[in-house]
């Protein structure tokens, strides 16, 4: 149960899924199929999605790289929330929009896992949200020429760890793409 009163909604987030940030995306294809049935499966019940936008150098306000990936369907009716910072809590109005909206439970997807993605779902849990990661829909590039586990790694690492996340009077977790229901 979500700490946050009177929030009994769900609302799914699809993080900076933008041209370029999943261009060289670990299964990238199926990653976005997969958000597409979250987000269709969302529409169907009712249920807000909330896109989310890095800003950046690389990921300029209008320019290509930073434009939702053409295989997703934002709506004009949706909220959109720009960012700036890895959590799309900080310095941003997604608290407000969530707020706004009943919302105290998100089911999340996106780019980059080991980013953007695993930043917002600690900063959900920490606000008071539960959280579910939906396993096979987030993704990232492989970064380990610079270190980092390759993305097949990374994903599952994640995955893994999310899976037994906890704290106090919230839920988290993961689930599957085909595991998603909004009943």
């Amino acid at each position: 149960m979500t700490t946050l009163e009177n929030r009994t909604r769900t609302a799914v987030l699809v993080i900076d899924v933008q041209k370029g940030v999943v261009a060289d995306g670990y299964k990238r294809d199926e990653v976005l199929a997969n958000i597409n049935t979250v987000v269709a499966r969302a529409r169907e019940a009712e249920v807000p999605v909330v896109w989310i936008q890095h800003n950046s150098d690389e990921l300029v306000s209008g320019e290509e790289a930073w434009k939702i990936a053409p295989e997703l369907d934002p709506r004009e009716d949706e909220p959109n929330v720009q960012k700036a910072y890895g959590d799309s809590f900080e310095d941003t109005k997604l608290e407000s929009v969530l707020a706004g909206l009943g919302v105290g439970s998100l089911v999340v997807t996106g780019a980059q896992t080991d980013a953007c993605v695993r930043s917002t779902l600690h900063g959900a849990l920490t606000r008071g949200y539960d959280t579910v990661l939906v396993s096979d829909a987030h993704t990232t590039e492989d970064l380990s020429a610079y270190g980092a586990p390759t993305p097949d790694l990374v994903v599952a690492h994640t995955n893994l760890y999310w899976k037994y996340q906890s704290a106090p009077g919230r839920t988290a977790g993961t689930v599957e793409t085909k595991e998603v229901s909004f009943d």
